[in-house]
């Protein structure tokens, strides 16, 4: 067994009048875990560094740019049973303007703004749960002393 680290997990954001609204993506028919709602995730190419993936994964699975992109500080993690490695996955957040209207790719059916509860309710696994609640103490609750590590482009 391996411990590799090939994908990335990026969380988007936009800030509204009450808080902040996660965008959600519903996994189509056709892929893997289909009907499952997610966030933005994507394999790392040959020679791209993890912060590159997650910057053309959000444009390719939404058709916007970022406008900011930061380092969230947490690693994600799963087994694969099918190659049997652990997978560990750098978790990013994005954030959009309020009136940025995503275009989904072919890999899911639909998607959603909801707020962080319903965002948890969701998600599927619990450490993209956790990440939700950290980005929203980073950018809401301002209960952390340290800001997330802004990536520039």
């Amino acid at each position: 067994m391996e411990i590799i680290s090939k994908m990335i997990e990026a969380h988007i954001f936009r800030e509204t009048g009450d808080g902040i609204e996660f965008l959600l993506l519903k996994r189509s028919e056709k892929v893997i875990y289909p009907g499952l709602w997610q966030m933005v995730n994507g394999k790392i190419k040959e020679g791209e560094k993890a912060y590159q993936t997650a910057f053309r994964e959000i444009k390719e699975e939404t058709g916007i740019v970022p406008e900011k992109l930061w380092v969230v500080p947490k690693v994600d993690s799963f087994y694969s049973h099918e190659n049997d490695n652990i997978m560990l996955l750098p978790v990013f957040a994005g954030q959009f303007n309020f009136f940025s209207k995503p275009v989904i790719s072919n890999e899911h059916s639909e998607f959603k703004w909801v707020d962080p509860e319903e965002a948890k309710r969701l998600l599927a696994w619990d450490g993209q749960r956790q990440s939700v609640d950290l980005i929203l103490n980073y950018f809401v609750k301002e209960i952390n002393f340290l800001n997330l590590v802004e990536i520039k482009f």
